[in-house]
């Protein structure tokens, strides 16, 4: 095949959850430019309106379902949203996520409990029902579970639930890998590192305890990058579209470091 065929989504439909700001959309707009049919998933139903506007003003095919990942009847009504308005499904990314920053001394268990339920429930139900109708299609599908490098080194004080989280999706991206290979659904991550979003503009900004200077942690992080600089959505979703592309067709239970560098420090 050549490069413009094994990158052709044409035909195919993909779900982004989150997929309406930051690294969602970065994804959902490298999919939907390679032709796929794209559901943007989240739960804000104006950023989901918005997001399908821009999707749609380039001429490509998108619509939302508005979801709460940590909820299984929302999720049932995305996938059932989805077959409903495209006769099926190809592929999902797992990229919802959230990452309230509380140090273990003022975390709460309900704290906890809400990053475990969107971060990793959430991966769990959406790669549940998601792989059951690729099973029932019979034609295989591709699903993309976006961790953090956080799956594998904690990056600043205050992400003991969220870093919880993502060694769980990795755990459990190589356990579904494995169970999903006999019907040709590979499942495979992508572990960001330092991305510019909304979510870490808003994090830089946000108000620490006592004792926990927020921009000396932020300095310090980006003195770790040896590119000298924060990525961008779009570094993410070029990342996806290779993993949801015929690309990457020898691929399960791996997962892609995308972080300027930063772990080798």
């Amino acid at each position: 095949m050549k490069v413009n065929e094994l990158l052709d989504l044409k035909g195919k439909t993909a779900i982004v959850t989150g997929g309406a700001i930051g690294i969602g959309f970065g994804i959902s707009s490298r999919l939907a430019e390679a032709g796929a049919n794209v559901i943007v998933a989240s739960k804000n139903p104006e950023e989901d309106r918005v997001a399908v506007e821009k999707l749609k003003a380039n001429g490509w095919k998108a619509m939302a379902i508005p979801t709460d990942v940590s909820g299984e009847e929302s999720v049932k009504n995305m996938i059932s949203g989805t077959v409903d308005a495209y006769g099926g499904l190809d592929i999902l990314v797992n990229n919802a996520g959230i990452y309230p920053e509380i140090p273990l001394k003022d975390m709460t268990l309900q704290d906890f409990q809400k990053v475990i339920d969107v971060n990793l429930n959430g991966v769990f139900l959406c790669t549940k029902y998601a792989s059951q109708q690729m099973i029932k299609q019979g034609r295989g599908g591709k699903i993309i579970n976006v961790t953090s490098i956080d799956a594998l080194h904690p990056s600043m004080i205050g992400l003991a639930h969220y870093d919880a989280s993502k060694h769980g999706v990795w755990g459990f991206t190589k356990n579904i890998a494995l169970e999903l290979a006999q019907y040709k659904i590979y499942v495979n991550a992508i572990a960001p590192g330092g991305i510019t979003t909304p979510g870490t503009q808003k994090l830089q900004q946000s108000t620490m305890p006592a004792g926990v200077d927020i921009k000396a942690m932020m300095d310090a992080f980006m003195k770790k990058i040896p590119m000298g600089k924060f990525g961008d959505p779009d570094d993410i979703g070029k990342v996806a579209l290779f993993l949801a592309s015929d690309m990457s067709s020898y691929m399960t239970g791996s997962q892609i470091v995308v972080d300027g560098g930063v772990l080798l420090t």
